[in-house]
């Protein structure tokens, strides 16, 4: 391990975004992803998030915070394929499975993995349905897995996996039964750390988004993978993911990243208030908020409780929205363009309403957007 000064890495962040800012585009989008990743990599990034007896920096929440802040400003995308990644590692972290973690831990120090998260379907996407839409069924040696994760970011290039199924409690003498309705058939969830060439695993072309194309988010599908007993980080367990750290839902980490993005929006329109002073005053009001809310969220990381994570995210996710949107106004058919990072951002901003948005969120805000008063807890 290097020799580590958190001031010293502070320098190097700001290098790296520098060097985040200077990325373009590229046609090749998971070749520039994997780049963005590869800066991180070689800027010690992936040892924030990791103990010093493994290798890492130990960075405290508030300091990751920091980090989003400043990584999110400079390319939210990049950001974004951390926390996913970061998510993993702490999944992995939280293990039992102490042989797993000391064969992954190593390699993902030092970013010569990549590991990424598939757990959007045990939380917010496609919950809806009446069957899982992936499921681990027993096996003498461990479990079998059928179907599908639906959103999994960076999987055009990751080498490992953390992914949670539904157990299926139904034998396999049983599976010809229709018992799809039976009370308490998937009630327990498991959570593996896989590679991500298991016989059996497929990773299509990632779908185009209206944003964040180049996070390479997309599925991946499980077609009768055999998963032995040694790639369990958790579980099988009821609501696996509401117990443990990592990866949950409306976490602040998402709301630094709306507030990163906010901070890149509202440093346009301060840097156009240089030449036209009519800009000022709604000017003043975005950097009031963006100050209060990111307060808001700081204190949250510090443990302080006046607010909740649901409150401080629903107040990122409007600034972010109207902060690009006043960017774009003041650029005009400029920030118009395909190439103009105003454009960029209106677009990106809109991820904040479909990535992990509980429920209190998406109330707050499509109240807003209805010009009618949310009454927290109605």
């Amino acid at each position: 391990m290097r020799n580590y000064d958190y001031q010293s890495q502070r320098e190097v962040l700001a290098n790296l975004c520098q060097q985040l800012k200077g990325i373009s585009n590229a046609a090749d989008e998971v070749k520039a992803a994997r780049k963005r990743v590869d800066l991180l990599g070689q800027a010690d990034v992936f040892r924030w998030f990791i103990p010093q007896r493994f290798g890492g920096f130990e960075w405290s929440t508030n300091e990751i915070l920091r980090g989003y802040l400043e990584l999110s400003a400079a390319c939210l995308s990049t950001a974004f394929v951390l926390t996913q990644r970061a998510a993993a590692v702490s999944r992995i972290l939280a293990s039992g499975n102490d042989v797993l973690k000391e064969r992954l831990l190593p390699r993902l120090v030092t970013g010569e993995w990549f590991v990424t998260v598939g757990i959007s379907h045990l939380t917010t996407s496609h919950r809806h349905l009446q069957k899982p839409v992936l499921l681990a069924s027993k096996s003498p040696t461990g479990y079998v897995l059928n179907g599908f994760s639906p959103w999994v970011t960076g999987i055009s290039f990751a080498d490992q996996i953390v992914v949670g199924a539904s157990c299926d409690s139904i034998s396999a003498d049983e599976a010809g039964v229709d018992s799809a309705n039976d009370e308490g058939r998937y009630r327990n969830e498991i959570l593996f750390g896989l590679p991500t060439d298991l016989p059996g695993i497929v990773r299509p072309a990632t779908p185009r988004l209206v944003a964040l194309s180049d996070s390479c988010t997309g599925p991946i599908h499980f077609e009768d993978v055999l998963v032995d007993q040694q790639f369990i980080l958790d579980g099988p367990r009821e609501r696996i993911m509401s117990q443990g750290s990592g990866g949950g839902t409306g976490g602040l980490q998402t709301s630094v990243l709306a507030l990163g993005l906010s901070t890149a929006a509202i440093s346009y329109l301060r840097q156009e208030s240089l030449n036209r002073a009519g800009i000022m005053e709604p000017l003043e009001s975005l950097q009031h908020q963006l100050t209060s809310t990111r307060d808001k969220l700081f204190d949250l990381a510090d443990g302080k409780q006046q607010w909740s994570n649901a409150d401080v995210r629903a107040e990122a996710n409007s600034l972010v929205l109207r902060s690009t949107q006043a960017a774009l106004m003041v650029a005009k058919g400029a920030g118009f363009c395909e190439q103009h990072p105003v454009g960029r951002w209106c677009q990106q901003a809109l991820f904040f309403l479909v990535w992990s948005c509980p429920e209190p969120v998406t109330a707050s805000n499509l109240c807003e957007l209805a010009q009618i008063e949310w009454i927290k807890n109605q």
